[in-house]
């Protein structure tokens, strides 16, 4: 009887729709996912059942689910995969009709909908692909039987097995493992998570089943709890968190009406929605989903390690291996940490803590057994109130703080067994939570954690080449727990609303005063948290070329101690935010800060004549290596007032010179680059005859060309020429990947002056596009424009949503209003924009003139619909 295909999809696609239209209205627990998956398997496989019979496929012809619809489960938008098994391969047997009409039933299945994977094989050729492919090999240990030979499909299986060498596919999934853990960052916390593929999500389940199937110990949690793998507690544990991770990523393919398995920005509110959750002031809708998230997300890491070491353990029989005593708590067996007992930490709860200062002291230990990761994991209710009030508890954790080594996998191994925060009450309530300012990756307890990593390697030699200078100063600090206890608490007031810098200072001298931390440490320890933002703040938005700045600065600090404390948890905390927010020029405006700081604390007031004096003698000591004649620097040098030589260092000098000393009164602009001294970027010069509109085209040509500006020395010489310095690097996705710098300094020279040059009208600003991040957490524009402190000189500070040509755009509004720019501190983290530029102009100082500036800025940074 011929097949009606339109009905069959209509059928398929009804079938479909019914089931999610029941699982949406759904109460949102893990049953109504269950019977989703299950049920939407069962609609594809009387599908392709009724397909495969109207095919009249020949006798001893099988077709079998392999993969995750081998389990008998479908999410929503998820791969069919099938394998058609047939008695010999067409491409062997030769046989054409054979091989169109297994085509004929490949197409029928597209035909009706069902976006299928599939591969044609006999179970030789089964066989030898699984020898050859571990994906094979794994797909084929889910094979479930659909229709045909049956006892085609029983070989298959027989085969399967009979040819599985557990402890190789053991071997390779957890090389697998490892490199896919490492492809999402070896953290569950990333705040747009893979619930499928991230650590912690559903694949690290599959692969604990795929190694115990692989090894005939069970294919689910109580069949592994019968055999002694796992307790009957930590079975439901698994099946609990399994379950909302399913119901997570079903809602998800719900939302997006496509497969999507990350919880992306602009998802997160809609799946919340869908549990039912609702913003309040103090937490969002998606936090508080992705919160629940990560909860689950951290039992399945701690449950996958537990159940893997216990697995790998039956496989190669290493449970029975000799074990070292340590002492009487705990014994080394095959390089893991063990208890002597299950109910060690019952009996002595003193111990729980102890375990990770013994884990310190002895480096040859690889890490916890799986029986101390069971004895943790069940033991998380004894650390109550009174167990962190204990002075024995109290005593241990300092030690863990003071340890000479080993600090950094000791603290990750506290928070992934959930011990710090149970010791640390305060700590709990920030794991998984999300930070909202777009240039953090990390939820907060991640980041706390990155930051004391960061510190802690300023301390060990092997990383001095990172960072030389932190290094350098670490070597000489005496007590580096001040700085961890800092970096612990610098972030953990966060998401409660008011100023986490404040808040954190009373969390921290609570902590302090509990551990009997002297004074003096408890204060330093404070000033740490209260001021962790400050230095950054300082660096990159006001004018390091000010004396009256750094004294203000030097002031705050108060002492050398304080200043070099604050310069290395600033270094480790920046640099624990993203990949993408540090750079060399940021690095480069700390270092001077913390510099120029610590000479004004060395006593008296900066004495701008004798520095001015000072550099300019060591720019002419570079200028007579160059051996250039003797007073070349005068021609250029009296054009230019006090204020350039205090905002240029010596060398920067000493570059604009040997460019310009023969050029002082050219009426080409002169534009000359070199590979950027702080070591990244260029650094490009601009010398010509100033114009209002000089900032807009220089602006304008960086942003065509793909570069964005690090930093601008804006400063207009004597005889009206502008002389201008900016830092720039390649913008992401600009095209310019593996271009090596040196190899663009010739096209910016000649393309950016002939930029400076042209009279063409300013180009309109392109629209740029928002990222997808900044559309699901837009930065409000703001504008502010003051004075500064002599009134002589204003400042504009910017904030906006970043987008490419932003500065360009911001320049225009500047040119068009007449504002001359003086100095641009131009900083950008993550996806938001924090600018900063040190501006004049002749209606400043009119009421109305301020205000259709900052009205124009707001118009022109306001995000765009694009």
């Amino acid at each position: 009887m011929p097949l009606d295909i339109p009905a069959l999809r209509t059928q398929l696609r009804t079938a479909k729709t019914d089931l999610l239209a029941q699982f949406a209205e759904a109460r949102p627990i893990a049953a109504s996912a269950t019977r989703l998956l299950y049920n939407t398997a069962k609609a594809v496989d009387r599908s392709l059942v009724l397909l495969w019979d109207a095919h009249c496929m020949p006798k001893g012809a099988t077709l079998v689910a392999v993969g995750g619809y081998g389990r008998g489960e479908l999410f929503p938008h998820s791969d069919i995969d099938v394998l058609v098994l047939l008695p010999v391969s067409p491409s062997v047997a030769g046989d054409e009709g054979l091989t169109q009409t297994v085509e004929s039933f490949i197409s029928a299945c597209w035909d009706i909908g069902l976006e299928i994977g599939s591969s044609v094989r006999s179970v030789e050729e089964c066989s030898e692909e699984a020898k050859r492919d571990v994906t094979v090999q794994t797909a084929l240990l889910e094979a479930r039987f659909l229709c045909g030979s049956k006892a085609r499909f029983e070989e298959l299986k027989e085969t399967t097995l009979q040819h599985m060498d557990a402890p190789a596919f053991m071997r390779a999934k957890i090389l697998e493992l490892r490199q896919r853990h490492h492809k999402y960052e070896d953290t569950p916390y990333a705040l747009e998570p893979n619930c499928k593929e991230s650590p912690g999500g559903l694949r690290d389940l599959q692969v604990v089943l795929w190694v115990a199937r692989a090894a005939g110990f069970g294919k689910n949690w109580n069949e592994l709890a019968v055999k002694g793998l796992l307790t009957a507690f930590e079975a439901r544990q698994l099946q609990r968190n399994e379950g909302l991770l399913k119901l997570i990523r079903a809602r998800l393919h719900q939302v997006a009406g496509r497969r999507e398995d990350r919880l992306v920005f602009d998802l997160q509110a809609g799946v919340a929605e869908t549990f039912g959750y609702v913003n309040t002031p103090a937490l969002r809708a998606s936090e508080a989903l992705m919160r629940r998230y990560y909860w689950a997300a951290k039992a399945v890491t701690q449950l996958n390690q537990i159940l893997m070491l216990n697995i790998e353990e039956r496989i190669l029989g290493s449970q029975d291996a000799p074990m070292r005593p340590i002492n009487d708590k705990f014994l080394d067996r095959g390089g893991f940490l063990e208890v002597v007992s299950d109910d060690l930490y019952q009996r002595d709860r003193h111990a729980i803590l102890e375990t990770f200062l013994v884990l310190q002291h002895d480096n040859t230990l690889k890490g916890l057994s799986a029986r101390t990761l069971r004895a943790l994991y069940n033991g998380r209710d004894l650390m109550d109130a009174e167990f962190r009030r204990d002075p024995v508890n109290r005593q241990t954790f300092m030690a863990i703080l003071k340890a000479p080594q080993g600090l950094t996998r000791a603290m990750r191994l506290l928070n992934q067994t959930s011990v710090l925060g149970r010791y640390l009450w305060v700590f709990r309530r920030i794991v998984g939570q999300m930070q909202h300012d777009l240039f953090h990756v990390y939820t907060v307890d991640q980041h706390i954690l990155m930051v004391v990593r960061n510190v802690r390697r300023f301390f060990i030699p092997e990383h001095a080449h990172e960072y030389p200078f932190c290094t350098q100063l670490a070597a000489e600090w005496d007590k580096p727990w001040v700085l961890y206890i800092a970096a612990l608490f610098h972030d953990v007031a966060k998401g409660r609303g008011g100023d986490h810098s404040e808040l954190g200072v009373k969390e921290v001298h609570r902590f302090c005063k509990a551990q009997g931390i002297s004074l003096e440490d408890t204060k330093l320890i404070q000033f740490l948290v209260g001021e962790h933002l400050t230095l950054s703040r300082v660096a990159q938005k006001e004018d390091l070329s000010d004396p009256d700045v750094i004294q203000a600065f030097a002031k705050r600090m108060g002492s050398e101690r304080a200043l070099t404390a604050l310069y290395l948890l600033t270094v480790a905390d920046i640099r624990g935010t993203s990949p993408k927010v540090w750079n060399a020029w940021k690095g480069k405006l700390l270092e001077d800060l913390y510099k120029l700081a610590l000479r004004a604390l060395g006593g008296a007031r900066p004495h701008m004549d004798a520095e001015i004096e000072g550099r300019k003698q060591q720019a002419r000591h570079s200028l007579a290596l160059y051996y250039l004649p003797q007073g070349i620097e005068l021609s250029l040098w009296k054009t230019l007032d006090m204020s350039y030589f205090a905002r240029h260092d010596a060398p920067d000098i000493a570059w604009h010179t040997r460019c310009l000393w023969q050029l002082v009164d050219t009426p080409i602009p002169i534009v000359r680059a070199r590979l950027s001294p702080a070591g990244e970027g260029l650094q490009v010069l601009v010398f010509a005859p100033d114009r209002a509109d000089l900032f807009a085209r220089i602006c304008g040509y960086f942003d065509r060309a793909g570069f964005t500006i690090q930093d601008a020395r804006i400063h207009t010489t004597n005889s009206g020429y502008a002389l201008d310095t900016f830092q720039i690097m390649s913008a992401p996705n600009s095209g310019q990947e593996g271009v090596h710098y040196r190899d663009l300094i010739a096209l910016v020279e000649n393309q950016l002056a002939e930029a400076c040059a042209s009279d063409l009208p300013l180009h309109e600003p392109s629209k740029g596009r928002l990222s997808r991040r900044v559309k699901s957490f837009p930065v409000p524009p703001r504008v502010s424009l003051r004075p500064d402190e002599r009134a002589q000189r204003w400042l504009l500070s910017v904030s906006a949503s970043d987008r490419s040509g932003l500065l360009y755009v911001i320049a225009r509004v500047l040119a068009r209003n007449q504002v001359n720019v003086q100095l641009a501190k131009v900083s950008t983290l993550g996806e938001r924009v924090e600018d900063t530029f040190l501006v004049t102009g002749p209606g400043l100082r009119q009421d109305r003139s301020q205000l259709r500036l900052e009205t124009e800025l707001l118009e022109a940074i306001a995000p765009s619909n694009t």
